[in-house]
Order: C-alpha cells, then sequence, then structure tokens
C-alpha cells in the first residue's frame, strides 16, 4: 500500500515540477529583457489550440448554409444536396437543381410542360 501512494505523490511532484520550471524561465525571460520570447511562445500555443475550434465553426456554419433538406418534386424521396448545384435524384434518377433550399426539376430547352386535365366523355346515342 506504501508503494501505490509514493507512486500518486511522485505524479503529483511530477506535473509541478515542470511547471515550476516554466515560471522561472519565464520570470528569468523577462528579467533578462527576453519576455517577447515567452509571449511568442505562449500565443503560438494559444493558436494551436483555438485555430481547430475556429475552423470546425467555419467549417459547421458552412454545412448549415449549404446543405439543403428536402424533397424529391417527382418522388417525394427526402434527401440532402448542396445549394446552388444541379444532380439526380437518388430514388427515380430525376435531374434536379437546388436553388434557394428547394429542388427544382431540370427541364431541357424547348419543353412545354404541361399539367393533364381529365375530361368526362359524353356519348351521343344515334
Amino acid at each position: 500500500m506504501n508503494n501505490k501512494f509514493q507512486k500518486f505523490v511522485w505524479l503529483n511532484n511530477f506535473g509541478l515540477n515542470y511547471l515550476l520550471i516554466f515560471l522561472l524561465l519565464g520570470l528569468f525571460l523577462s528579467w533578462i529583457g527576453l519576455g517577447w520570447v515567452l509571449n511568442s511562445f505562449l500565443i503560438l500555443v494559444a493558436l494551436i489550440f483555438i485555430a481547430p475550434m475556429i475552423v470546425l465553426w467555419r467549417i459547421r456554419w458552412w454545412l448549415q448554409r449549404d446543405l439543403v433538406e428536402n424533397k424529391c418534386p417527382v418522388c417525394s424521396y427526402r434527401f440532402t444536396g448542396f445549394n446552388k448545384t444541379e444532380g439526380r435524384c437518388p430514388n427515380c434518377g430525376e435531374p434536379l437543381k437546388i436553388e434557394e433550399g428547394h429542388f427544382y426539376r431540370v427541364i431541357p430547352p424547348d419543353t412545354i410542360d404541361i399539367d393533364a386535365v381529365e375530361v368526362s366523355v359524353n356519348q351521343l346515342e344515334d
């Protein structure tokens, strides 16, 4: 039991020694006029930790702005695509254009798009 306690104390002193050495080195550099070395090192360490967080935040913001989730206008299959691009529906293969958060069918030029109307038939008897 006594052996485990000594390892615990050694681990605590291990981290404390490095902290004290770093503090004394910083005080010494400031005393002789080289405090800028310590400041630049601290700024570099801060950038190493802060830069990835800023990059991840920026990527998340970009994805929220450019990803669109909607239904295909032909088969009503819900999927995700990038805004201001063209693609195909993964379910029915219909070419789609993604604009302003919605999916639109890509209609080839010289195509007239019509809606069918049901007409009732009356038979005339002779």
